[in-house]
């Protein structure tokens, strides 16, 4: 015969399950003493039930009951992380602070709110200090469209560093050859890892100063944690040998990282993580996306483009609340490539088996690929006085210019070149075209001894290492060998096109450093093609790439 009595309590808005069991042991009459035996479980009340004396400590009926018990404890340990969430997200809701003018509201507070509290509710067991101040889990964004649904997500989290900063150049390199399609399948996410407000706003003022096209179109974002993020470094336990310096510094990162994660884990399929000081190959966006494709299996936790450290770790953004929660366990106990490595020990190894074949097993998990795709070139690292000389001995040197093979063709140009690096070596493919100063009316000209017809041209200025070499204000024009062609397509009441005084016709402009394009058939044959410049440059110009397509 049995008795059951249950006690539903509320305590800081958790719910509190306290099953009180009265069991009678087998006997028609209740003339036995009873004792208590206490089962604790993992919430603060204990659960308690009765036995006879004498009777054994594990009475198959007691642990069947004990079972069901500690499953119900389960489930309300499910409901509370539920209810937690619920009332997070509604105190957010009347807190949330978004430095954007963006119209786009709802989009910001779905993606704010979303950010810890429903993808990872444990986040208030590992951050305790967040208890008393939730809107330390909201991120301020900065700059920003609330761009989603793209195929690749960029993370680079940024310091301010007390020498150098190389976060310009970078993201001039990662910018440097996406095509308008990359660029619309792609979020770029600057996280300025500070709680410094000035410090953070700075930064975006110089991304929205450098970038304000890719700001614009939502490619690039700025976000940062709020002030409440981060706990008291000052308790933080000397480990390996590390001074307590660079114990703090490790253990941020593990929360940059984690934090970064979070916030681009609902943006698109896969995610990269970079550092503020890298270079990339050109193509590298394309490249990637074909390696994924090309993998016969799809067993691969990460994929790496680089073998230094985490730069170009490729995870999917699925498990991305896993990969986070997995660092902020344990982010106070080691760096952030340990933690990455035990991850990969817990999910492949064999504890009975020996190194090489945990080693192994590994391997199936992270897929190398090569040449590297990414190369740390800061030298200054964001650990104060801490010199970074490492190189990825896989990536290569990176290329300058691009080659092709281009028609026959005679070449004029009122540009003074610099040293080697003439126009002539450009077209040929042996070398970048590098230009003084450019004034308007100046122009690179190619007259072909037999009418062609060239299809589509690429000319592209700057490179990797002077990508600010570029040209503005300059046009793409072509001379038709037909001049009554130019006289249809530039005259009457609605011209196709825009004509020079001189019989060529405007077909296109550079565009971010970019002139690309196709030639219409009912252009052909072309006898010429021009650059044309229309106004004074304070900088030099540079041709890294000349294609003429036929």
């Amino acid at each position: 015969m049995y008795r059951f009595t249950t006690a539903v309590g509320w305590n800081n808005g958790r719910i509190i399950l306290i099953m009180l069991v009265a069991v009678l042991c087998h006997a028609p009459v209740f003339n036995y003493r009873h004792t208590l035996v206490l089962y604790p479980t993992l919430w603060s009340p204990n659960v308690c039930v009765c036995v006879g004396e004498g009777e054994p400590p594990h009475h198959p009926e007691i642990v069947h009951l004990y079972e069901r018990l500690l499953a119900v404890e389960t489930r309300g340990e499910l409901v509370s992380r539920e209810l937690t969430s619920v009332l997070v997200n509604l105190r957010n809701l009347t807190r949330l602070r978004i430095n954007n003018t963006s119209s786009n509201i709802p989009g910001l507070l779905k993606r704010n709110l979303s950010l810890f509290s429903s993808r990872l509710p444990n986040t208030y067991l590992y951050l305790p200090h967040l208890r008393d101040n939730p809107d330390g889990l909201i991120p301020h964004v900065v700059v920003g469209q609330g761009r989603t649904g793209v195929s690749l997500v960029l993370g680079i989290p940024t310091v301010k560093r007390q020498k150098q900063s190389y976060l310009v150049s970078t993201l001039n390199s990662l910018l440097f050859d996406l095509s308008p399609s990359e660029r619309n399948d792609t979020v770029i996410i600057v996280f300025v890892a500070e709680t410094d407000i000035e410090q953070v706003n700075s930064v975006g003022a110089l991304i929205k100063k450098n970038f304000p096209k890719d700001v614009h179109s939502g490619l690039l974002e700025v976000v940062s944690p709020s002030h409440d993020f981060y706990p008291n470094f000052s308790r933080l336990r000397e480990t390996f040998g590390d001074s307590k310096e660079r114990v703090r510094w490790r253990t941020k990162q593990n929360l940059d990282y984690s934090f970064l994660m979070l916030y681009a884990q609902a943006k698109g399929t896969y995610y990269v993580q970079l550092e503020d000081d890298i270079v990339a190959k050109p193509g590298y966006s394309q490249a990637m996306k074909t390696y994924v494709r090309s993998l016969a299996s799809d067993d691969w936790m990460f994929l790496e483009f680089s073998q230094l450290g985490f730069i170009g770790k490729m995870f999917r953004t699925r498990d991305l609340p896993m990969i986070a929660e997995f660092f902020l366990m344990f982010h106070r106990d080691k760096p952030i490539d340990w933690l990455l490595d035990h991850i990969l020990w817990v999910k492949a190894c064999n504890p009975e088996k020996d190194v090489n074949d945990c080693n192994k097993q590994k391997g199936l998990l992270k897929l190398r690929y090569k040449p590297s795709l990414f190369q740390h070139v800061g030298l200054h690292s964001s650990l104060p006085g801490k010199l970074q000389k490492l190189k990825d001995k896989d990536f290569g040197k990176a290329p300058l210019f691009t080659a092709h093979s281009n028609p026959p063709a005679e070449l004029s140009s009122s540009l003074e070149h610099y040293q080697q690096h003439t126009l002539e070596r450009a077209y040929r493919g042996e070398d970048f075209f590098w230009g003084l100063a450019p004034v308007a009316g100046d122009f690179i000209r190619f007259n072909f001894p037999e009418p062609c017809k060239a299809t589509g041209y690429r000319f592209r200025s700057g490179n990797l290492e002077t990508n600010g070499d570029r040209f503005y204000n300059t046009t793409v024009e072509v001379l038709p060998s037909d001049g009554s062609v130019r006289d249809v397509l530039v005259g009457g009441q609605s011209p196709q096109y825009k004509g020079s005084h001189d019989g060529f016709i405007v077909i296109g402009s550079f565009v971010d450093g970019l002139a690309e394009g196709e030639i219409h058939t009912h252009i052909q044959p072309i006898s010429a093609m021009r650059l044309l410049v229309h106004s004074n440059s304070d900088v030099w110009v540079l041709l890294s790439e000349i294609f003429i397509k036929v």
